[in-house]
């Protein structure tokens, strides 16, 4: 019987899949999401401006180089957009590359390009100090950084989910570890990437703020590169071994077929759920703005963005202890009807939320932490675990692309429809989006019962076999399936251990 040291390191296997995914949360969070109006980011350096940027990076370029430099070159709105499209181009490439090439290729090349630019990005500047080439080579290094984040999404989730159902890990056990190995992890990076900088500051205070943004970009470098040695000695998960389709003609009409319902549900429950959660993280200026009062020292802006930020853990790691006795589905349907109910809730009492700042924050931190504690933590589960291990990557990517495709559709969807209910400074400003997020969650659950499988204890193993009887009957030769070599012998010892156990239990 294995023993508690085989389990740990088991366990550790998932961890160093998914774990990279703290690069996402991080690198997200360090430059902050930006605001998409010269007029708003003008707003930033205003002593009496009524919407506090939850900003990290982005606040100490505009207070270096100053808010009108920066809005002559479009910074937002263009490193937004590069940031968004690299790692949905990175999703979509990886996702062949996970399945073509393998899932530790693609991981290693993942961390190293995490690595390689989140050092450059620090170190971008212009010619003869350009303003404008410095922001040039930070949004070209932010794109290419992108690509590596995206990359862990087909790669190393994928992979934790294969290292999730081994048989080292217990029944009850399978979703919790790769929720805890992925979501939480990248919650984390969100909490790290305003703590990071807020650190730095208190080091380096106000007179040396290019020390400090150049540094909270570079610091990034290190997680990457623990990673990056984490799996240097690790093997393809005997998953991939078994049932890859990397020597074998990948019958893409007949996949379609039997998956492709199945990956639109997944596909769209993503891209309404980063249509929610993107967006929805604009209110964070709110709150801040009024239990601070206005203030708009760096330390007081930094330490509440830290504070915002810590509301997704709590729904992540309840929802880790959840998902295995609920369900992925099942989990994922409460989480969503949970946070419409509180989102209805700030909507109605909204007036009476904010005059008292506290329980406006609280209400906003549950209707967050509901979020990570359904969807946040199922929807990468569910697309990882309801497809096949020959397409893992590719599916797990297109969805998650699509996913991505939402957060960049609501962080410029919801400005304007904020201006549209009347501005920020209006009730029915901050309560319209409200109402439509809520709204989107109902949608979500509703195609969430109708178009996603639920999950089984050991689904993988039944899922592959399922496939392989499927593409067998119409006419698919699947002799070519797995990895030379290694595919014998995986089946072999687990041919002589169930024998064994076999044996056991007659002689008992």
């Amino acid at each position: 019987m294995p023993g508690w040291r085989d389990q740990l390191r088991h366990v550790s296997l998932i961890f160093a899949c998914g774990t990279a995914l703290f690069s996402d949360g991080y690198g997200n969070s360090v430059i902050g999401n930006g605001e998409h109006s010269s007029e708003r980011l003008s707003s930033f350096t205003k002593p009496d401006s009524k919407i506090h940027p939850l900003l990290t990076v982005n606040t100490l370029l505009t207070r270096i180089y100053g808010s009108a430099q920066l809005a002559q070159h479009d910074y937002s709105r263009t490193l937004t957009s590069l940031t968004f499209a690299g790692t949905a181009v990175g999703m979509l490439i990886f996702g062949y590359i996970s399945d073509k090439i393998g899932r530790k290729f693609g991981m290693m090349t993942a961390a190293a390009i995490v690595a390689l630019f989140s050092g450059l990005s620090a170190a971008s500047s212009g010619a003869h100090g350009s303003i404008g080439g410095l922001l040039s080579m930070l949004g070209a290094m932010r794109f290419l950084l992108g690509i590596g984040i995206g990359a862990e999404y087909p790669c190393g989730s994928v992979s934790a989910s294969e290292q999730s159902e081994g048989p080292l890990i217990s029944k009850r056990a399978q979703h919790r570890w790769f929720a805890l190995a992925t979501n939480t992890m990248i919650d984390l990076g969100f909490v790290m990437g305003c703590f990071v900088p807020l650190v730095l500051f208190w080091i380096f205070g106000n007179d040396h703020l290019r020390a400090v943004w150049r540094l909270s970009l570079g610091l990034g470098v290190v997680p990457a590169l623990a990673v990056f040695f984490w799996r240097l000695n690790m093997e393809e998960p005997d998953r991939y071994k078994r049932d890859s389709m990397k020597f074998a003609k990948i019958p893409y009409l007949l996949i379609f077929r039997r998956y492709g319902v199945r990956l639109a549900g997944i596909s769209a429950v993503w891209f309404l759920y980063n249509l929610i959660v993107y967006p929805f993280g604009l209110y964070s200026s709110i709150v801040v703005n009024n239990i601070t009062g206005g203030a708009s020292d760096l330390t007081i802006v930094l330490g509440w963005a830290t504070v915002i930020n810590l509301f997704y853990l709590p729904g992540s790691l309840v929802g880790a202890f959840v998902v295995d006795y609920l369900g992925a589905r099942n989990t994922m349907i409460t989480g969503l009807v949970l946070q419409a109910i509180i989102g209805f809730i700030m909507s109605g009492l909204y007036a009476k939320l904010v005059v008292h700042v506290g329980a406006f924050a609280v209400v906003y931190g549950i209707f967050l932490s509901f979020g990570e504690l359904g969807p946040g933590n199922c929807i990468g589960l569910l697309a990882s675990k309801t497809s096949p291990t020959a397409v893992r990557g590719q599916f797990y990517g297109i969805a998650a692309a699509i996913g991505k495709l939402g957060a960049f559709v609501g962080t410029w969807m919801f400005p304007p429809i904020i201006d549209a209910f009347g501005g920020p400074d209006s009730a029915r400003g901050n309560t319209g989006p409200f109402w439509i997020g809520s709204g989107v969650a109902v949608l979500s659950a509703i195609i969430t019962i109708l178009f996603v499988k639920p999950l089984t204890t050991d689904g993988m193993e039944k899922e592959d076999a399922e496939f392989r009887e499927y593409l067998e009957a119409n006419g698919y030769d699947t002799s070519a399936m797995g990895l030379p070599g290694d595919v014998s012998t995986i089946r072999e010892s687990a041919e002589e251990k169930n024998s064994k156990e076999y044996s056991k239990e007659n002689d008992a």
